[in-house]
This record gives structure tokens, C-alpha cells and sequence, in this order.
């Protein structure tokens, strides 16, 4: 919830997936490609990456564009990956027989993906805007002229 001091928050919604069988490094480094970055493009770069996390941490933003859409009525074309962080999940011990009756730790590690998208104003609008205002005068000037 945003205090008195905050700053105004943009209309936006999130998505979890939570104890995802991958370890939060490596979601991390997939993670990283896409934050900042328009919620279109970033799933472009998600469908043609080659890590392994690219799969889940794409569920992830699709479902949260999908939030965003459906819940807050956003468009999806102007959605904007706002925040994108991987938590550690629980940690599964299993262990591996060894040689001479040792046995060795593995640990199956887990983690959490979260995405956030927020509504940003397309930036082809805000410059339009001025451009249309500016028409009206010259057509205006124009019209003087040629009486």
C-alpha cells in the first residue's frame, strides 16, 4: 500500500510462480534480459532464448500481461516489464550413494519468479499530440494567405 509520501503508483499487475524446479541463479540470468524492457518484446526475447528458465520465467509474463488485461483492463501493447526478481524457494536434500558406503548431499534447489508489468503511455501518442495542435495554425496561416 502506498503512503503519504509515495509517489503516485501506475496501474499495473503481477504474477508468481512459486517452488519452480530450477535454482534462482539461473532464472536470474534470464530474468535480467527482460526487465525494462516493453512486455511484447520481452517475450520475443524470452521465446528465442536458450536457457532453460526462459520457459517458466515466459508463463510468468504472459500470465501477468494476462492479469493485466483481464483485471485492470490495460492494454497489452502498452504494458511495460516494471519488475522482474527471482527468490529462493526451498531446497529439496536427496542424497547419492557413494563409493565404500559414503553418501553424498545433492540438493535440488527451487526458487520464485516474480513479474510485475505496469501501464506506461505510448510514446507515439505523447508526440502526436503536439503535432496536432500545431496543425490547425499552419492550415489557419494558409487559408489567410490564399484570400
Amino acid at each position: 500500500m502506498p503512503g503519504k509520501g509515495d509517489a503516485p503508483v501506475l496501474p499495473g499487475a503481477r504474477a508468481v510462480a512459486r517452488h519452480v524446479r530450477i535454482s534462482p541463479m539461473k532464472a536470474r540470468r534470464v530474468v535480467n534480459l527482460v526487465r525494462g524492457l516493453p512486455a511484447k518484446e520481452a517475450l520475443t526475447v524470452l521465446q528465442f532464448a536458450p536457457q532453460a528458465a526462459s520457459e517458466q520465467v515466459y508463463k510468468v509474463l504472459a500470465s501477468a500481461i494476462a492479469n493485466a488485461e483481464n483485471n485492470e483492463r490495460l492494454d497489452p501493447d502498452a504494458l511495460l516489464v516494471s519488475e522482474a526478481y527471482v527468490d529462493e524457494g526451498p531446497t529439496m536434500k536427496r542424497f547419492q550413494p557413494r563409493a565404500q558406503g559414503r553418501a553424498y548431499r545433492i540438493r535440488k534447489r527451487t526458487c520464485h519468479i516474480t513479474v510485475a508489468v505496469e501501464a506506461v503511455a505510448p510514446a507515439a501518442a505523447k508526440k502526436a499530440a503536439p503535432a496536432k495542435q500545431a496543425e490547425p495554425a499552419e492550415t489557419q496561416s494558409k487559408t489567410e494567405g490564399a484570400e
